[in-house]
């Protein structure tokens, strides 16, 4: 693609009413700077604010409405019936790929290795969690990005309060084993991974949470991620094939662990990744050598058939 008036109309859809709705517009703003840049003609489009079926009157969609409604499935599904060109994945992969607990079903079918993990309510026993799990351990919320609603849990005592501060995002909560090492992102984009990030908080007691993605400047990322060649590839490898697994298209992040035994463990996927100033993609690409404006184009480009 090397003329912008191909693309013809394409709304940067971003906002809705997720728990993401501030990391989506930054994003969102974001690519559309970038894309007017490159002279598409590209323009805000909110669905918070605006009628989905109006997306109708465009050519085609650049998606980065983080969490529910924009990364479910829900979006996809509309524009799917609607026929107009989406990038990233579709509905299936958007589905599964929400849903924590059954992407790591999949992937523990598929023997791809993740992290051990159990459903939560709160009629649980939590002895029993412990004694499967151990300590320390994270909870999470089934269906939520960004680390939204998820806590350390260090002692017994404190996975009743973890699991109402999880659940108070949504009504399916998880814990899952807390693997002690390193942790990396692997983004990939036309079936293709890129330069491996390792990611290092401030506090290394902790884990790469809301504040430390999005508002802290304190957390160091490293390209090259310290990974002797070997590592690197089958990191690689094995990021692939989970994205593989969930059916995913076009680009995407997959978040992994090493513990001290050098085993990798899956964490998540996500379809539809941040793209503000302190996002991992934009890294990656320019690790590669690739600027955001044209990260962005070639993004929107997989559109094109």
């Amino acid at each position: 693609m090397t003329d912008a008036k191909a693309f013809g109309r394409v709304a940067v859809v971003c906002g809705g009413n997720s728990n993401e709705r501030d990391v989506s517009l930054n994003s969102g703003a974001a690519v559309l700077k970038a894309l007017q840049n490159r002279g598409v003609d590209a323009v805000h489009f909110d669905p918070k604010e605006q009628d989905i079926t109006e997306l109708s009157s465009y050519d085609r969609v650049f998606n980065v409405l983080h969490g529910r409604g924009g990364e479910d499935g829900l979006l996809q599904g509309v524009l799917q019936w609607l026929d107009i060109p989406q990038t990233g994945s579709g509905v299936l992969a958007s589905a599964l790929g929400m849903d924590k607990v059954r992407t790591k079903q999949l992937w523990q079918g598929c023997g791809l290795s993740t992290a051990p993990f159990s459903l939560l309510t709160a009629q649980t026993d939590w002895q029993q969690v412990v004694n499967t799990l151990g300590l320390p351990l994270i909870v999470k919320p089934v269906h939520e990005g960004s680390s939204i609603g998820m806590t350390k849990v260090n002692h017994l005592d404190e996975l009743p309060l973890a699991y109402e501060t999880a659940a108070a995002c949504g009504d399916v909560v998880m814990a899952e084993r807390w693997i002690t090492g390193r942790e990396f992102t692997i983004v990939i984009i036309d079936d293709e991974a890129y330069p491996v990030i390792r990611l290092e908080p401030a506090d290394i007691t902790n884990f790469y949470d809301f504040e430390a993605k999005y508002k802290r400047n304190d957390t160091s990322y490293y390209i090259p991620c310290g990974l002797s060649e070997s590592e690197e590839q089958h990191l690689q490898a094995l990021s692939l094939a989970a994205f593989r697994a969930v059916d995913a298209k076009g680009w995407g992040r997959i978040d992994a662990m090493q513990d001290h035994n050098g085993n990798f463990w899956l964490l998540e996927i996500n379809t539809v990744p941040g793209m503000t100033s302190h996002s991992l993609v934009p890294m990656a690409a320019k690790a590669r050598g690739m600027d955001f404006d044209s990260l962005c184009w070639h993004i929107l480009a997989q559109t094109v058939a």
